[in-house]
């Protein structure tokens, strides 16, 4: 087993007053050569955008690119002629492929929004640019894994699809309740909310830890928490 440990505290921050933008891997203006990927995993910004504002029209190409909203609403608009609001218990994914073009905005007069943003490089580049969006029952994930992306071509019942052989699940764990997570390849944990134990390492909020060379790991809940699990092939 192989193990690799990100701590909150440790992530890349950019504050432009109306986005605060944390990076657990390289992207943009933080740069960190021991901190540019977890396999085919790219990027992982944990986004809080202030009311009234959001990211101006802009392009992507060959980037498999999922959105998680974890407060707030987020709206997104694009060239294929989506225009949706992306609210709390959905997941978007996007296949820019060949190329699109997206903006995303804050609606919301009063209220933050915080969401995560996953770029996963592709299996296949220059694939047609694919858009969708799914409401996720949180029933579904309550002390179990629920599947919300898989690759298309192996594509769990009720996930979005990606062009990649990844997989991304989330648990929301009661205290005190322990599972095992049966690895498909090298797994990225990040706790969105509460303390849990992966492999014997404990995380606390934010807090992330890559594990591989292994086939399953043991997971134990110290608070009631949610835990986002990120399946990807390392090379």
């Amino acid at each position: 087993m192989k193990k690799i440990i990100h701590k909150s505290e440790t992530r890349g921050i950019a504050n432009h007053g109306w986005l605060k933008s944390y990076h657990t891997f390289s992207f943009a203006s933080y740069q960190n050569l021991e901190r540019m990927n977890f396999g085919m995993l790219r990027v992982l910004n944990d986004d809080v955008v202030q009311p009234k504002m959001g990211f101006g029209t802009h392009p992507h190409k060959n980037m498999e690119i999922i959105s998680i909203p974890i407060s707030g609403a987020l709206s997104h608009k694009d060239n294929m002629d989506n225009k949706r609001s992306i609210d709390i218990g959905e997941v978007q994914v996007m296949s820019a492929g060949t190329g699109l073009t997206h903006s995303e905005f804050n609606d919301s007069k009063t209220n933050e929004v915080n969401f995560l943003q996953l770029w996963i490089l592709p299996e296949i580049e220059n694939v047609t640019p694919y858009y969708n969006q799914k409401m996720f029952d949180k029933a579904g994930r309550k002390n179990q894994f629920q599947v919300l992306v898989s690759p298309k071509d192996k594509l769990v019942k009720g996930s979005l699809p990606i062009n990649q052989q990844g997989y991304i699940s989330m648990i929301d764990l009661e205290k005190g309740f322990e599972t095992e997570y049966n690895l498909y390849d090298g797994a990225y944990f990040f706790l969105i909310e509460g303390a849990v134990s992966v492999a014997n390492e404990i995380l606390e909020k934010r807090d992330a830890i890559g594990i591989y060379e292994v086939e399953k790991v043991s997971i134990k809940a110290h608070k009631n928490s949610k835990l986002l699990i990120i399946d990807v092939p390392m090379n």
